[in-house]
């Protein structure tokens, strides 16, 4: 390994470590009681070093939902790319967000703390790059359902208003795991999201 590669991986190592430690400390104290210096804490690191690569505390959560959104956004792409049908699109697009908020749990967690505060955290900019990077996934939705309707497979009138709603329905869903064994007594968590799946899908067919 040669020294520009070195160097490289020194700074991604670092990187992890702040955002592990802010991941850690977001889920046992809450947003509002971190700070850089309990992040440099909580990371083993200088203050000065958590500095050099982040300006403050919010660029730190937001790097952490661009990456969690970035790895999910490159599965749903990659169905996206895949020659299969429209439906079987959604579907598994459907089952990728499952996957991920099972196999990337610390990434599922990071997004829904703030998809789910009632409370904006970050300034308008810092919001926009994190809201852009979630729209890319919507907008693959949309143009799956839009090419839909054009080859003949799907009627529905407003793809864009389509893909919010069958996002926003696979999100509430996958909380519903938190139910099993209690309002979901006797019923299968995974069986019901892929009912639902296809109980959407079946809507604008």
């Amino acid at each position: 390994m040669g020294v520009k590669e070195r160097k490289a991986l020194e700074k991604q190592i670092r990187r992890n470590q702040i955002l592990d430690a802010a991941r850690t400390l977001l889920f046992s104290t809450g947003i509002d009681s971190i700070s850089i210096s309990k992040i440099a804490e909580q990371a083993e690191l200088g203050v000065g070093t958590i500095y050099f690569y982040y300006k403050n505390k919010e660029q730190i959560f937001v790097a952490l939902q661009q990456e969690g959104v970035a790895i999910l956004y490159s599965t749903i792409l990659q169905i996206f790319k895949n020659k299969i049908g429209h439906q079987e699109k959604l579907t598994q697009i459907a089952l990728s967000y499952y996957r991920f908020s099972e196999e990337q749990k610390n990434y599922f967690d990071i997004i829904n703390y703030f998809l789910s505060s009632p409370i904006v955290f970050f300034e308008p900019n810092l919001k926009n790059r994190i809201d852009m990077s979630g729209r890319k996934i919507l907008l693959i939705i949309r143009d799956i359902v839009a090419d839909g309707v054009l080859q003949g497979v799907f009627n529905e009138k407003d793809p864009g208003k389509f893909s919010i709603m069958f996002w926003g329905t696979l999100h509430g869903l996958i909380h519903f795991k938190k139910l099993e064994g209690t309002v979901l007594e006797n019923e299968s968590h995974k069986e019901l999201y892929d009912y639902s799946v296809q109980k959407l899908i079946h809507t604008i067919k």
